[in-house]
């Protein structure tokens, strides 16, 4: 357990990366005593930063989604992050890569809440409730880490290497399609580059935002009508180099671009 001192300069340290676009090192290297809930505080510092300079948060992410990413970070459940408006990116205006440090793109099936979610007693039904549509997402990540040489703690802290995001027009009601057997194809220059469903991520999305809901209670956060969350990648991660144009195309909930520059 870090001390409240030294949990606000790691933020600081995460913070000042992200604006200067110079990556630090591991904070895990010069603090092997860091704990997840330092982590999360940390996490939170910055978030709470950027909302006092004006940024709304209008939702969260969960990474670490399938069984693979946990083995591979030695973990036994996901992990979150906010989305703050000023994190959003767009179908019709391509990205400057220089603006990140390492991004990468993630395919994933957004939620759009149509009412607040439970905290702690969260369940599947209360999401299905509770989510007005799914929508074709891309999420941008990035690390504010040197190479991505990232433990659990570091991505935490660093709000999940969380980035932007991008939403397809298309909105499906839960209704209408199955959200555990939705196929999902990308492609890069019109190329696919990966093929993927959406039952990778916890066998079902759904259990991903249960959990979210239950977990983010724990710091005091709650999901609320109007929030997107995105609960994990169908695929894994894509480098995100200038002249890039990924295209992730969902069966029955249509499609969303994103191009780099």
């Amino acid at each position: 357990m870090l001390s409240d001192q030294v949990r606000q300069e790691l933020a600081a340290d995460l913070a000042q990366a992200e604006r200067s676009r110079v990556p630090i090192a591991p904070l895990t290297d010069g603090h092997p005593d860091i704990d997840v809930v330092d982590a999360y505080e940390i996490q939170l510092i910055n978030i709470r930063q950027r909302v006092a300079e004006g940024a709304k948060v209008i939702g969260h992410k969960v990474g670490l989604s399938s069984k693979a990413m946990q083995q591979m970070m030695n973990v036994d459940e996901p992990d979150y992050g906010h989305l703050l408006d000023e994190m959003a990116v767009f179908e019709d205006r391509p990205v400057k890569s220089a603006d990140y440090l390492y991004p990468r793109v993630e395919v994933e099936v957004g939620f759009v809440l149509a009412d607040d979610l439970p905290g702690a007693g969260c369940t599947e039904d209360d999401v299905l409730a509770a989510t007005a549509a799914f929508a074709p997402a891309i999420e941008l990540i990035d690390t504010r880490i040197k190479d991505w040489k990232i433990k659990l703690c570091d991505t935490i802290a660093d709000n999940a290497s969380s980035a932007g995001w991008v939403l397809g027009e298309a909105r499906v009601s839960p209704k209408d399609i199955d959200i555990t057997a939705i196929d999902a194809v990308l492609t890069r220059n019109g190329e696919v580059v990966a093929k993927g469903r959406s039952d990778a991520v916890l066998g079902n999305p759904v259990t991903a935002v249960a959990w979210l809901a239950r977990k983010v209670d724990s710091f005091g956060v709650r999901l609320k009508a109007g929030d997107i969350v995105l609960p994990g990648s169908c695929t894994k991660a894509f480098d995100a180099t200038p002249g890039a144009e990924y295209v992730a195309d969902f069966a029955g909930l249509g499609s969303v671009h994103l191009s780099f520059e």
